[in-house]
């Protein structure tokens, strides 16, 4: 039996018992719980793995945007940065625009081929070119007669003197009191014309120094320049041959204003009168309380301060000649068999456009402008946008010209406008230009003028002198 017994017993043993004490057996437990908390950041970092598997592309283009973003900001402060610095008036004579001595050429696309604006003379050409032989040409106006003092003046209360809205005529001993029938008979041609042209009397005032006339006396192809009341720096020319700068007289003029302002930069004149490649005049008792036009005698009387002249270039004070003188008149008035040459307007056609432009910029008062526009309507000027198959508006800023008869009665005629109206000149050349055609007009296109000159800008607006007394 005993055997029997014993075979019916049996052991149960487990693989988690242990010899250990009871102690022992909780840390046990405890690890087994410490796995389970690794197990739920396994868990974690699976489902991480997963949304980035996911969303990966989001993650990398988000910031990448974001770097964009911000880079373009830093851009563009620095670009407003440079453009504050650009706008700051220059100070001396170191400090230069960014378009300053730029030579390389300024092209067009004409008939799908892109080609330069203006064509010039390569420089062994332009070193052996030689001034055309004295040609007459083809015109009705043989000479002219410049008017002066007589002693006669008009009264008060003469009608056919135009007025300021102050009361004082712009006619003064400088420019003649010139009336409107003296006005409209100038207008007639005549082989020998007797018209208005400044320096009607001796006390008119624009006085130059006998050592500058003499030099002037001896300019045969001149450039030319002017800056009044301190308002713009001198660039030097550039892109001369040696031809130019043996025959062509660059000369600017200045009054004592504009003298004293550069003097306090640093821009003195030299023992020889020169500043560079500038003869520098200073014009003492400018006749006009309007510097603007006092600007105009050098501009449009040129033939009256250079009397031996040929030829002449003038250029505004707001920009620089970059191109050869010679080459400029060969290109310009030689090859196309011109006497004056001068740009389209960029932006407008007629003068009508104009008057509106110069009315809404301010450039002048709507009073003056509406007397002018009333007298070229009742002289039956068109509001036409085309004139002899160019544009009926023209950009002054640059005018080429040969010395005639026909062209200096055209200046003459031109300069008694700005005096009777408005200084905007650009106003009054197509109304004159209508009324004493040339028939050797140049009007070139506005790339040629971008080609002959770099653009600066004005420095700032001059103050009016105060009125003469």
């Amino acid at each position: 039996m005993s055997s029997s017994v014993l075979t019916s017993i049996s052991f149960s043993v487990s693989d988690d018992e242990s010899d250990e004490p009871v102690g022992k057996m909780r840390v046990q437990g405890r690890r087994k719980r410490k796995k389970q908390f690794l197990r739920s950041n396994r868990g974690f970092l699976d489902r991480s793995l997963r949304l980035l598997a996911r969303w990966w592309p989001l993650m990398i283009f988000v910031p990448a945007i974001m770097l964009l973003a911000f880079e373009a900001s830093k851009l563009g402060r620095k670009q407003s940065e440079t453009v504050k610095v650009e706008k700051r008036p220059l100070e001396g004579s170191q400090v230069q625009r960014t378009n300053l001595n730029r030579l390389d050429s300024t092209t067009r696309v004409v008939n799908g081929v892109r080609e330069v604006c203006l064509k010039m003379l390569k420089e062994e050409d332009l070193n052996k070119l030689e001034f055309p032989k004295n040609v007459v040409h083809s015109s009705p106006v043989k000479s002219v007669t410049y008017k002066t003092d007589s002693g006669q003046y008009p009264v008060e209360g003469n009608t056919t003197m135009l007025r300021h809205q102050n009361g004082t005529a712009r006619f003064n001993l400088f420019s003649g009191y010139q009336t409107l029938e003296e006005r409209e008979d100038s207008f007639n041609v005549k082989n020998n014309a007797e018209v208005h042209c400044g320096f009607y009397s001796d006390v008119g005032g624009f006085k130059i120094s006998d050592e500058d006339k003499q030099y002037m006396k001896d300019c045969i192809v001149l450039v030319c320049t002017c800056a009044f009341g301190g308002g713009d720096d001198l660039y030097q020319p550039i892109g001369m041959s040696e031809a130019s700068l043996n025959k062509v007289c660059y000369v600017a003029f200045w009054d004592e204003l504009t003298l004293a302002a550069q003097e306090a930069e640093g821009n003195t004149i030299g023992d020889d009168s020169m500043i560079g490649r500038w003869r520098i005049v200073v014009v003492r008792d400018l006749p006009f309380s309007d510097q603007r036009l006092n600007g105009k005698i050098p501009k449009m009387l040129g033939h009256r301060l250079f009397p031996q002249a040929r030829y002449s270039i003038w250029v505004d004070s707001k920009s620089q000649l970059r191109r050869d003188p010679l080459g400029v008149l060969e290109a310009l008035l030689w090859r196309t068999n011109s006497v004056f040459a001068i740009s389209e307007h960029g932006a407008r056609s007629n003068l009508y456009d104009e008057a509106k432009a110069i009315v809404r910029k301010h450039k002048a008062t709507p009073e003056e402008v509406d007397v002018q526009i009333k007298q070229y309507r009742y002289d039956g000027i068109p509001a036409d946008s085309r004139l002899h198959g160019k544009k009926a508006l023209a950009e002054a800023s640059i005018i080429v010209r040969e010395h005639t008869p026909l062209t200096n009665l055209f200046t003459c005629l031109w300069f008694n406008e700005v005096v009777r109206f408005t200084s905007r000149d650009q106003l009054s050349f197509p109304y004159v230009l209508r009324r004493l055609w040339i028939p050797n007009m140049n009007m070139f296109p506005v790339c040629t003028r971008r080609d002959l000159v770099n653009s600066i800008g004005h420095r700032h607006k001059v103050k009016p002198l105060e009125k003469r007394m």
